[in-house]
């Protein structure tokens, strides 16, 4: 058994027990001995919640017990200084013949030692800087699922610390409380802190990395579509200058949601002009994941089977599925080969009328669903697209995310479009090199309109959508 000896750092009563306790562990070959000091401001609370956690009453310091390591039990209570004066005399014929003086002048060093390793823990703690997180809308589902993801090590590494700030609105800061509580129950070893806010004033201080999950709640019936999109340019309004103000220079914004995902992308850059366009990404890989699960269900194989399946696009908005680059690996076929044996899957997709017209069928149902997904989906589509950004993408994979255009595949510039990228060294690179045929290439113009027309009504240099009309 060990026996634990705590009280307050400046406590007498606790400096002449552990003294004792110091002499009879050099003494007694099987006493064992742990000491925990306690800062005078908390140890009210540090008693409170050590006696309720293991049943015990006690209300003086210093409170002593025995930990019944060897039986596997709760600790078994001694109690204070006289309990434990008592049982040494007791079982040992030792006890204690400490004066007053020297108890204080004790209890006054333990103090002073307190301080110092307080003080020591806390230079250790400001050289490792922990990655400031900072989640907009953080009281909606995705970012309840996203939070572990983000705090178990596998996105930024076993080393990297994290801390978590959580923005919202007060009405709904009893929701950010208690994800705050819940993650802090969870004990996650590179979680830093986790901490609720709902001052937008004092919205991404020292942000490393911001995601955006704003949304609004689509009903056409209530009012158009233009006044959706004004009001997410709003949100963008506030958002961007405190971006600019507050967060680091290399901050790397994420956009995601089920709403508008790209044009909340776009105006962050729009009214934040010294943001890095290239840190400002939408997350279009709930799509990309979703379309090759629907065909890894037409193939009856697994879906991680399934390959370089390209979001073009408005991720939440109209997109495009391209299939003309997708591989299957591992497909039950007449030709088998090794784990890195591929297959292009328009090959293996014999049923025609399916590709040509029950696929847009089938898209149809896939962005209901993707719509309506509980917040899984989206929290591991930003863990996956954190973890590539850091860590980079695997080889010779494609991977869809919504990039600031800069002309590329013909898409005209300025707007957030989904297109292939790869992700090397910390950073991301459009994957130019790809062809794409004159059917994308249309589908793409057609898309491209719809971006670009939000982006107007969003600046308010016209007042309501115009229809696509191919050249």
């Amino acid at each position: 058994a060990v026996a634990m000896f705590t009280g307050k750092a400046n406590c007498p009563y606790y400096a002449k027990a552990e003294l004792l306790a110091d002499y009879l562990q050099t003494n007694l070959p099987n006493f064992r001995v742990h000491k925990i000091t306690q800062h005078p401001d908390k140890w009210e609370q540090w008693l409170h919640d050590i006696c309720e956690t293991n049943g015990w009453e006690h209300r003086q310091c210093p409170i002593i017990w025995r930990e019944l390591l060897d039986r596997g039990g709760k600790g078994q209570l001694l109690g204070g200084l006289n309990d434990f004066l008592e049982h040494a005399q007791k079982y040992y014929g030792i006890t204690s013949v400490m004066l007053s003086e020297e108890m204080l002048d004790v209890a006054e060093e333990n103090l002073q030692a307190h301080l110092e390793i307080v003080k020591e823990d806390e230079e250790i703690k400001s050289l490792i800087k922990p990655m400031q997180i900072w989640i907009t809308s953080a009281s909606v589902p995705i970012c309840y699922h996203l939070i572990p993801l983000l705090a178990n090590g596998e996105v930024f590494g076993m080393t990297t610390e994290i801390s978590i700030h959580l923005l919202d609105t007060e009405q709904f800061k009893e929701i950010l409380c208690s994800i705050v509580m819940e993650a802090e129950d969870m004990a996650f070893p590179l979680l830093r802190s986790i901490s609720e806010h709902t001052k937008i004033d004092q919205a991404f201080i020292d942000a490393d990395i911001i995601i955006v999950l704003d949304d609004v709640l689509l009903n056409l019936e209530v009012q158009s579509l233009e006044n959706y999109i004004r009001e997410v340019s709003e949100i963008c309004q506030v958002y961007a200058p405190l971006i600019e103000k507050n967060a680091k220079s290399e901050v790397k914004v994420i956009s995601s949601g089920k709403t508008f995902a790209n044009l909340k992308a776009t105006m962050l850059r729009t009214y934040g002009p010294s943001i890095r366009p290239e840190n400002i990404i939408a997350i279009s890989t709930s799509w990309e994941s979703a379309a090759k699960a629907m065909l890894a269900r037409k193939l009856n194989m697994n879906t991680a089977g399934v390959k370089d399946v390209i979001v073009w696009g408005n991720i939440t908005g109209s997109n495009y599925i391209d299939l003309s680059h997708a591989k299957l690996y591992g497909y039950d076929c007449a030709i088998r080969g090794p784990p890195n044996f591929q297959r292009l899957l328009m090959n293996m997709i014999y049923d025609s009328e399916w590709i040509h017209s029950e696929l847009l069928s089938a898209q149809s149902t896939l962005s209901s669903r993707v719509s309506r997904c509980t917040g899984m989906l989206p929290a591991h589509a930003v863990a996956t697209v954190l973890q590539y950004w850091y860590h980079g993408s695997p080889s010779e994979e494609i991977i869809s995310v919504g990039i600031l255009s800069e002309g590329q595949f013909c898409i005209p510039e300025g707007i957030v479009f989904s297109m292939p990228v790869r992700f090397q060294n910390g950073n991301w690179e459009v994957m130019t090199e790809l062809e794409i045929n004159e059917t994308t290439q249309k589908v793409l113009g057609r898309i491209s309109h719809e971006l670009v027309q939000e982006k107007l009504i969003a600046l308010k240099e016209i007042n309501e959508m115009h229809p696509y009309e191919a050249e």
